[in-house]
């Protein structure tokens, strides 16, 4: 079975800061990490490889420095790893990322494309959606079990009230939870063998794509600005009898409410 996981390697947001002044991101000194439900892509990926045999290979699109994630992957038990680098892909939005990525899977074999359920940075859950519509196969998003029986892949769907049971036909992309599982840590033997592995690096002509067409030209939607929201909290304790308490707040509520 040939697996295809999608990662993405994004600043860590608990350490992320605004320039109050120009309202982008600080990065400098923002460690970078795989993006936390990719990493529970790439754990079923992992799983499903030892249970039922195959290739896991990982791919993400970014710069040179995405090469870490990459060898992380790699460490964590990844047969491959392939990186989407060129200048012309630099500002892609969601629609632009999907186009590229879905341009190298045309190029590649696989059963199933795994990848997490949204990105920490963005929070948009579009891109796993997008390269299935533009692969023309089936996708179940928000996927918190998988299960698979020959060509079948059965799946529990997280609902807000439930989870639906889908059964899906292989070729499918999943888009997971973190309920999925708990991803494991690279071992120091995967570690040293990933630095000897080769990640393959593929640019826009590679895969025959037009400049004007992908990254930031190709991208739809901009970005205009950020902000951070301002919290402005009041608090007041209620004291007295029950009743005196209960009359008061009703009255809170209701002068809120006009």
């Amino acid at each position: 079975m040939n697996i295809v996981v999608l990662i993405k390697q994004v600043p860590n947001t608990a350490e992320i800061k605004i320039d109050p002044v120009t309202k982008n991101l600080i990065r400098d000194g923002v460690p970078s990490i795989i993006n936390p439900e990719d990493k529970n892509a790439l754990e079923e990926a992992l799983r499903i490889k030892e249970k039922f045999g195959g290739k896991v290979t990982v791919v993400t699109m970014g710069p040179a420095q995405a090469e870490e994630a990459l060898r992380e992957a790699l460490a964590m038990g990844a047969d491959e790893a392939v990186l989407l680098s060129d200048r012309f892909f630099a500002g892609a939005d969601t629609y632009a990322t999907a186009k590229t990525l879905s341009a190298f899977l045309k190029t590649v074999s696989y059963d199933l494309i795994l990848c997490g359920r949204q990105a920490i940075d963005g929070d948009t859950a579009q891109v796993g959606p997008q390269v299935a519509n533009k692969l023309g196969i089936p996708q179940v998003t928000y996927v918190k079990y998988i299960e698979i029986d020959g060509d079948t892949v059965t799946v529990k769907r997280t609902l807000e009230d439930g989870y639906e049971l889908i059964k899906v036909k292989m070729p499918v992309l999943l888009t997971v939870t973190k309920e999925l599982n708990t991803p494991r840590y690279p071992t120091i033997r995967g570690i040293f063998e990933a630095y000897q592995k080769t990640i393959r690096v593929v640019t826009a002509q590679d895969l025959g794509l037009n400049p004007e067409e992908i990254g930031l030209k190709g991208s739809p939607t901009r970005v205009v600005t950020i902000i951070t929201p301002e919290h402005q909290r009041e608090t007041e304790i209620l004291t007295g009898g029950t009743k005196e308490v209960v009359n008061r707040l009703a009255e809170k509520v209701l002068s809120a409410l006009k």
